[in-house]
């Protein structure tokens, strides 16, 4: 998806307030105010507070998607799933704003449409993840001991739950480092 300088601008700071208000603070007035501009400034960009925070999902799954297919393909199963990982800890570290739209109080109660963001950004996730993991598996890296798709669960929501315990703790402590620690146990789990 392309967006403009400007949109860009407000993708990134309808972020901020989620931060600091969550999506209930996330009005098209807190917004123009935030930016110091109209709120007719703002409707010349987007149509609702909805497609902000579908753009911004939308820009969050296009930059994953980008990132992670830059992975050097010549590394083995382990390196890449360390290097996938470490992408989205140095990535979520630098852009916060982008950890609280995603686990947001309320933000799948909003609208279907929404959800389907969502769900476009962990099947992004997966398309990463799964060739990853079969391959792993295929040359005997990882077990087989469960389904690649079981084991996706259990790597996704592990980092799920890693993400939303760094959101809670106000972003308080070194997620990279607490990421890497979160890397080589799941490696030390399903490893074979």
């Amino acid at each position: 998806m392309e967006f403009t300088p400007r949109q860009l601008e407000i993708i990134e700071a309808a972020g901020k307030i989620l931060t600091t208000s969550g999506v209930s603070g996330l009005t098209i007035k807190n917004l123009a105010k935030e930016m110091q501009f109209s709120e007719s400034a703002i409707y010349r960009h987007f149509e609702s507070k909805e497609e902000i925070i579908i753009a911004l999902l939308n820009y969050l799954a296009d930059e994953i998607d980008i990132r992670l297919s830059k992975i050097n393909h010549s590394l083995n199963a382990e390196e890449k799933f360390k290097v996938l990982f470490k992408e989205q800890f140095d990535f979520f570290k630098a852009n916060p704003h982008f950890v609280v739209a995603v686990f947001s109080d309320g933000l799948m109660e909003e609208s279907q449409v929404i959800n389907e963001s969502l769900l476009k950004l962990m099947n992004v996730m997966m398309k990463h993840l799964m060739p990853l993991i079969m391959e792993g598996q295929q040359k005997g890296i990882f077990t087989n001991a469960l389904t690649t798709e079981e084991l996706i669960h259990i790597i996704m929501g592990t980092f799920k739950l890693q993400m939303f315990k760094w959101r809670i703790a106000n972003f308080e402590f070194d997620i990279k480092r607490k990421g890497d620690n979160m890397v080589h146990s799941i490696l030390a789990l399903i490893k074979k």
